[in-house]
């Protein structure tokens, strides 16, 4: 028996090494997550003078971009003339510090922002944007709704998964892994929604309002976290799956070897 309990141990070695990994990867995964859901640059807008722009306009911009009645569209236009960013939970322009109408704008820009509110994230969205009167757009509303709600779903199914995972190493086996490899591919599974569904709604919305012709719109650095966090899930719950299943069919053969 000797020989097969060194090779067994070298069977046990390569288990624990998948488990690291997978470990390590579901944490990276984690981190970029919750990164992405608590920044702001899913999606940037650059204007070629801001700072005109809003000069133009006075303090009028920014005070309909933070008014409680400020619609999809009033909002929107603010981002397309503000260098405007948008994420998860709020939006942002850039406007001078000083952008009152009786002084001249100082060269010096700030970044303002306003969160959407929870009844925000679970409004309608119109067939024409800032109309009332022209109907729910089912696709747009149901897009906004589920972008919003499937990160915390994928964080969930990874916290979840973490604690099985615990629980495995207190009950010293790889068994449960598998439970948590599965979670994990379904938090896979939901922030690969997430960024379908955040592509598709900014496609929609911009064939709605169409860019202006000097303005620039491209997806930031928060949305590119999501999309590395989906392959990092993914991959990790293949690992954990690998370990569990292969070590529990060593465990059986070897079981089997000795009692024949």
């Amino acid at each position: 028996l000797f020989p097969y309990s060194g090779k067994g141990a070298m069977m046990d070695n390569r288990f624990a090494t998948a488990l690291v990994i997978a470990c390590v990867l579901s944490l990276i995964s984690t981190i970029y997550m919750a990164a992405s859901i608590g920044t702001d640059f899913w999606y940037e807008y650059h204007t070629l003078s801001p700072a005109e722009n809003v000069s133009e306009a006075g303090r009028s911009i920014w005070d309909e971009f933070v008014s409680e009645e400020a619609d999809e569209k009033t909002y929107t236009d603010a981002l397309f003339r503000c260098n405007g960013t948008v994420g998860l939970w709020r939006r942002c322009i850039t406007v001078p510090k000083n952008s009152y109408w009786y002084s001249s704008p100082e060269t010096g820009m700030t970044t303002n922002c306003i969160s959407f509110s929870l009844s925000d994230q679970f409004m309608e969205k119109y067939i024409e944007p800032g109309n009332h009167n022209s109907g729910t757009d089912l696709n747009r509303t149901y897009l906004w709704r589920l972008q919003f709600l499937l990160p915390f779903v994928s964080l969930g199914l990874m916290c979840f998964g973490a604690l099985i995972g615990l629980c495995a190493c207190a009950c010293r086996s790889l068994y449960p892994a598998i439970a948590t490899g599965v979670l994990h591919f379904l938090a896979g599974l939901c922030t690969l929604g997430l960024v379908g569904c955040y592509v598709a709604g900014i496609e929609l919305l911009h064939k709605k309002l169409p860019l202006p012709d000097d303005v620039r719109g491209e997806f930031g650095w928060s949305f590119c976290l999501a999309c590395v966090s989906a392959p990092l899930q993914f991959m990790a719950a293949a690992l954990f799956i690998w370990a569990a299943r292969t070590n529990r069919k060593e465990f059986t053969l070897l079981k089997a070897y000795r009692v024949a």
